[in-house]
C-alpha cells in the first residue's frame, strides 16, 4: 500500500475515532449538566375503557375534552389493536412487546388472568420489558396505578414478579385490579360459582355430621366418639380451607403500595384518584431534569365503578360517565403537568386503553362496562373486535404531526420497540418479538403497518387471523371459533357475565368465518366465494400464516393454572402480623381535583 493510501486510512480512523470520542464525551456533558436530549415517556393506560367512549374516536354524549385534545395535537391510531381482552395477557404483551403465550399467560383453562395475589404466578423474570431496557439506558422508569402481573413465587419477600423487578425504579399502586370485593356492599369477583358450590358443600358436610351425631347420642347407632369428633373437625378444616382466601377477599386483594412495602390494606377507593395523581405528578417533577418514563395505569373505570365527589353525577350515563369523565380529568392532570414544566417538546405522550369494554357488566341503575361503538364483542371475547379495537393517542409536538389519522392496523405491543428505539437501547436478539416501531409510520416517512398479520387468542387458543395483504385496502379477519353468547341471538354471554374459550361454550367454524374489516367493521357479514374474489386466497394465507405463527413459539411455563393462580397465605403481602393485616398511610401526595 502506499504511504499516500496509509495517510489517507490513518486520517479516516482517527476522525472516526475523534467522532466517537466526541460524541462520548456530549454525551457524558449533557447528563452531567442535565441537557439530555432523549424524550421523555408518559404511557397513559385506562383500565376497560371502550374505543366508543371517547370523544375523539366518534362519542358524542361523554365528554373527554383532554383525551380528545391529544388527538387534535398528535396522532390519532384507529386500528390500535390490543393482543388479549383481558387484563392480566393485555398488559403482559405491552411490557414485552410479545403475544402473551410467549410468556406462559395465556391460560389453556378456565383462568384467563390472576385471581390473586398470594398466588405464585405472574410475569417470568426471563422476559425483558421496555422498562428494563430503558432503566439500562439511564432512564429513571416508574409505575403509578394498576400492576396485575403478579408479586412473589416462593415467599412473600422474593417479589419476583414485582415492578421493580422487571425494570421499574418505582413502583405506587395497585400490585392487583379493582375487583368488586374491593368496594364494600359491590358483591363478589372471584370464582363466585365455585365459593357457592363450596359453601354449599360444606352446608351439606355439616349437616351430614350433625344427624350422624344425633343418631349416635341417641343410641340409634354405635359410633365412637372420636369418630364423630374426628369428622366435625374436618369439616371445619375443609370450610377454613376456601373461606380464608374468599371471605376477606378485600383485604388479601384491595391493596397499595410503595415499592414493596404494603402502604394500606385494604385499600380506600375514596381516597384512590387523589393518591395516584399526586404520586404521579411528584414522579414527573422530581425527574424533570433527566430522562424519564412514567407508566400511568389508572384503575378506573373497571368495575367496581367510583367517582370523586367533583364528578358524581356529571354525566349523562350515570356512574360510568362519571368514571370516564373523572379519567379524562385524570388524563388532562397529567399533560397539565408536562406542559406546565416545559417539558411537551421533549414527550411523548401516549394513550390508550388495556383492551375493550365489559358489555354484559351492569345493574339494576344501568350499564357499567362501557360501550365499544360499532365493533361486536367486548372483553373476554377472543378476537371479535370490540374487546380488541382500543383508542392509540400520541403527541409529542414538533416530532409529530398535529391532527394525524392513520388507518393502518397497529398493536399495543409496537410501544416496545418504539420506546426502546427512541431512547437509543438495542432490541433483544435472543426472542421473538411481535411488535415494530411506530415512529416511521407516525412520522409519514411510510405509508403502511409492517402487521402484515396479526394473531387474536382467547386464553391460549388462536381465535382468530387478521391479514392485511400489501396489495391491497382490505383488512381480513378469519375466526376460528366464536364464543356461544347467551341467550341466543344476544351480543355477548350474558348468562355467565363474561365469555369463556373453553370446548364447550365456543362454536368452531369450518371454513373459518372471513369479515373485511375495511368495508365490515362491525363483523356483520361473513364473507363467502360469491361475494369475495379472494374468498380463498385469505383462507388460505391466514391459514399458512397460523401454521408459521405457531413454528415460533416455544414451551414455557404455564403462569395461570390452578397451582399458580390459588391463594397461598405465605405469598400473600401483609402490613402487620398475617393474618391480621391492616395499614393506611397518611394521604400527603394529594392532587387537586375538579
Amino acid at each position: 500500500m502506499s504511504p499516500l493510501h496509509l495517510r489517507s486510512l490513518a486520517c479516516g480512523l482517527g476522525s472516526s475515532v475523534l467522532a466517537v470520542l466526541l460524541a462520548v464525551s456530549l454525551g457524558e456533558e449533557a447528563a452531567e449538566t442535565g441537557n439530555d436530549v432523549r424524550p421523555n415517556f408518559i404511557l397513559m393506560m385506562v383500565d376497560d375503557l371502550g374505543i366508543g367512549d371517547v370523544g375523539c374516536y366518534g362519542n358524542d354524549t361523554i365528554r373527554t375534552p383532554n383525551i380528545d385534545r391529544l388527538a387534535q395535537e398528535g396522532v390519532k391510531l384507529t386500528q390500535h389493536i390490543a393482543a388479549a381482552p383481558l387484563c392480566t395477557p393485555s398488559r403482559a404483551a405491552f411490557m414485552t412487546g410479545r403475544y402473551p403465550l410467549r410468556s406462559g399467560l395465556g391460560g389453556s383453562g378456565r383462568v384467563q388472568v390472576l385471581l390473586f395475589l398470594g398466588g405464585s404466578g405472574g410475569l417470568p423474570q426471563s422476559e425483558i420489558t421496555f422498562a428494563k431496557l430503558l432503566q439500562r439506558q439511564g432512564y429513571s422508569t416508574g409505575i403509578v396505578g394498576k400492576w396485575h402481573l403478579g408479586v412473589s413465587c416462593e415467599n412473600r419477600q422474593d417479589h419476583c414478579h414485582h415492578p421493580n423487578q422487571h425494570g421499574f425504579d418505582y413502583f405506587y399502586g395497585l400490585p392487583f385490579t379493582n375487583i368488586n370485593d374491593c368496594k364494600p356492599g359491590a358483591g363478589k369477583d372471584i370464582l363466585v360459582d365455585l365459593q357457592r358450590a363450596l359453601r354449599d358443600l360444606t352446608v351439606l358436610a355439616g349437616l351430614a355430621v350433625a344427624t350422624l351425631a344425633a343418631v349416635r347420642f341417641c343410641g340409634l347407632l354405635e359410633i365412637s366418639l372420636k369418630v364423630v369428633v374426628l369428622l366435625v373437625a374436618l369439616v371445619f378444616l375443609g370450610a377454613a380451607v376456601w373461606y380464608a382466601p374468599f371471605a376477606d377477599m378485600r383485604r388479601w386483594n384491595c391493596i397499595i403500595m410503595r415499592n414493596q412495602e404494603v402502604v394500606q390494606q385494604p385499600m380506600d377507593l375514596g381516597t384512590l384518584t387523589q393518591r395516584l395523581m399526586g404520586e404521579a405528578e411528584r414522579f414527573v417533577e422530581r425527574n424533570q431534569h433527566n430522562p424519564f418514563l412514567l407508566f400511568l395505569s389508572l384503575a378506573h373505570v373497571h368495575v367496581p365503578l367510583f367517582v370523586s365527589e367533583g364528578f358524581a353525577g356529571k354525566s349523562q350515563h350515570g356512574l360510568y360517565g362519571d368514571n370516564v369523565e373523572e379519567a379524562d380529568w385524570m388524563i388532562g392532570r397529567m399533560v397539565h403537568v408536562v406542559d406546565r414544566l416545559g417539558l411537551a417538546q421533549n414527550t411523548l405522550l401516549y394513550f390508550t386503553s388495556d383492551h375493550g369494554g365489559h358489555i354484559e357488566d351492569g345493574d339494576a341503575r344501568g350499564q357499567r362496562g362501557g360501550w365499544n361503538g360499532i365493533y361486536r364483542g367486548g372483553k373476554g371475547m377472543g378476537g371479535w373486535e370490540g374487546g380488541i379495537r382500543v383508542p392509540g393517542v400520541f403527541r409529542w409536538p414538533g416530532r409529530l404531526p398535529a391532527g394525524r389519522v392513520i388507518d393502518q392496523p397497529t398493536s399495543l405491543m409496537d410501544l416496545y420497540p418504539t420506546l426502546v428505539t427512541l431512547a437509543g437501547g438495542q432490541l433483544p436478539h435472543d426472542r421473538v418479538l411481535d411488535g415494530h416501531d411506530l415512529m416511521p409510520l407516525m412520522e409519514g416517512r411510510v405509508q403502511r403497518s409492517e402487521h402484515e398479520f396479526m394473531f387474536h387468542y382467547c386464553g391460549a387458543h388462536l381465535n382468530a387471523v387478521r391479514w392485511h395483504p400489501p396489495d391491497s385496502d382490505a383488512i381480513f379477519k378469519a375466526h376460528f371459533f366464536t364464543p356461544n353468547f347467551s341467550p341466543e341471538g344476544a351480543g355477548g354471554c350474558y348468562n355467565i357475565t363474561l365469555c369463556s374459550c373453553q370446548p364447550a361454550l365456543v362454536r368452531h367454524h369450518r371454513p373459518a368465518l372471513l369479515f373485511d374489516l375495511a368495508r365490515d367493521p362491525s363483523e356483520s357479514a361473513p364473507l363467502s366465494p360469491s361475494t369475495e374474489p379472494r374468498y380463498a386466497e385469505a383462507l388460505r394465507r391466514v391459514g399458512e400464516a397460523a401454521e408459521a405463527h405457531a413454528r415460533t413459539l416455544g414451551p414455557v411455563p404455564e403462569q395461570l393454572t390452578w397451582e399458580r393462580v390459588l391463594w397461598r397465605p405465605w405469598l400473600q403481602p401483609c402490613c402487620g402480623t398475617f393474618p391480621f393485616c391492616s395499614c393506611s398511610e397518611a394521604n400527603v401526595t394529594t392532587a387537586r381535583l375538579g
